[in-house]
């Protein structure tokens, strides 16, 4: 297998004061193309600094990331913007989804804006797929929070991304939603062939994937394969 994300002495820094404030500290992992990948650790680890850093939505200070074969350090900001709209997909704890549009167009837009001649018949499909196929015209306002993630499961793999970073997807889901929503990810994700990264502190998630890296003080504790592997 060919890896997909290659991480290298990655630190992140930020001035508070006349301090520095080191938030991640010599990361390096690598992930593997189709692997599903869990980033584990308490709240202020590091795991979203992290996501960011490899999905380049921020810049290290120092270390590499690359990226689909991209070494991000060597692209610029709109280049690395291409990248992402080709290459990844994002899911959100807070679904992130365009308030003043529907279900239908929350999917079909983005795919419209690369030019997709299909995109309203891919979206329905999409929206089929995760159990909405009667909800194309509500708005993110009258579905419930279970719905709005499905929706964003559905736009994540629009594009069909080769990696989707997921960001404590069932962060704000009950415990009866959240398996129904994961569940749908593992299957679209497993269908599309894509590389999955959870950002989670759920350890029961976490060990569903084929490897975990844990995180503690911005450091890595541990990177090993689970079970699933």
């Amino acid at each position: 297998m060919s890896k997909i994300l290659k991480v290298a002495g990655l630190e992140k820094r930020y001035s508070s004061g006349n301090k520095q404030l080191t938030v991640l500290h010599d990361i390096a992992f690598d992930v593997e193309k189709g692997q599903t990948f869990s980033i584990v650790g308490p709240s202020g680890s590091g795991k979203t600094t992290l996501l960011g850093l490899c999905a380049g939505l921020d810049a290290p200070s120092a270390g590499s990331v690359a990226l689909c074969g991209q070494d991000l350090s060597s692209l610029n900001e709109d280049q690395r913007a291409q990248l992402r709209n080709k290459e990844v997909g994002f899911i959100f704890q807070n679904f992130q989804l365009l308030p003043t549009l529907t279900a239908l167009e929350n999917v079909s837009v983005p795919l419209e804006l690369q030019g997709a001649k299909d995109a309203i018949q891919k979206s329905k499909n999409l929206l089929k797929q995760v159990g909405l196929a009667d909800r194309l015209h509500h708005y993110p306002s009258q579905l419930s929070g279970g719905e709005q993630q499905r929706v964003a499961l559905a736009r994540a793999f629009a594009n069909a991304p080769t990696i989707l970073f997921a960001d404590e997807p069932t962060g704000n889901l009950d415990a009866e939603t959240g398996e129904k929503v994961i569940q749908l990810l593992f299957d679209l994700n497993k269908e599309n062939g894509t590389t999955l990264i959870i950002i989670t502190h759920d350890v029961e998630l976490a060990n569903r994937t084929q490897q975990i890296l844990k995180l503690k003080g911005g450091k890595l504790v541990t990177n090993q394969p689970t079970a699933v592997s």
